[in-house]
């Protein structure tokens, strides 16, 4: 069926906040994430469930239907699709492709996202590390941990980011760090949970909540 960019992006909303969670979204999340009024929320939620991709019951929250699901992973693969070709084809930066991909990802057209995939080599993942889901929904997922849980003497590889805003995006570069590089902890502060890393032949310092958003393939 064919929904507004509204509908979309509540479904898309949904699916991640069930990801984060393992009950249901509540209505009062939902608005929050989607900056807007918990009563706005209730009435989207119960035109999606009239459409049979959610199921909602009052004071319970949301959860999606399969066909909710897959709705919300195509909106998503669209997305992360858009985002590789700004980033390689047309050679946007990774902090600045988040809010165009947002506009373009209500394309509607199967045959131009097929075509669009094909061209990029069908990438496995998007330029912030995030896995793109196949047309059937697949999703390739790969062994990572967060960078905050290694130990001194320990490395690994960049594979993602859990923040992924334009600002954080943007200190990650002033620290030279970014898909594919290789970070190896050479201390960390037992009081804050701060680290002292190598990155290439440079030393940097970072704080819990950086090594908290860093995502590596340890090797």
């Amino acid at each position: 069926m064919k929904l507004s960019p509204s509908e979309e992006n509540y479904l898309k909303a949904i699916y991640h906040l069930e990801q984060a969670s393992d009950t249901g979204v509540t209505t009062n999340a939902l608005a929050q994430r989607m900056e807007t009024k918990p009563s706005s929320a209730t009435d989207m939620v119960k035109r999606l469930a009239e459409k049979e991709l959610l199921h909602y019951v009052r004071y319970r929250g949301v959860t999606l239907t399969n066909e909710g699901t897959k709705s919300a992973l195509q909106i998503i693969r669209k997305h992360r699709l858009w985002q590789v070709f700004l980033v390689e084809k047309l050679h946007f930066h990774w902090d600045q492709v988040a809010e165009i991909a947002e506009q373009l990802e209500h394309v509607h057209s199967e045959e131009l996202i097929a075509r669009l995939e094909r061209f990029l080599g069908e990438p496995d993942f998007d330029p912030h590390g995030e896995p793109i889901p196949s047309k059937d929904g697949t999703i390739k997922q790969t062994a990572k941990k967060l960078l905050a849980e290694l130990k001194k003497n320990q490395g690994g590889v960049c594979v993602g980011v859990k923040e992924s805003s334009p600002e954080f995006l943007q200190y990650l570069d002033k620290k030279n760090i970014t898909i594919g590089t290789k970070i190896k902890v050479l201390g960390k502060e037992f009081f804050d949970g701060s680290m002292v890393i190598l990155v290439g032949k440079d030393q940097s310092f970072i704080s819990k909540k950086t090594a908290e958003n860093l995502y590596v393939q340890t090797l």
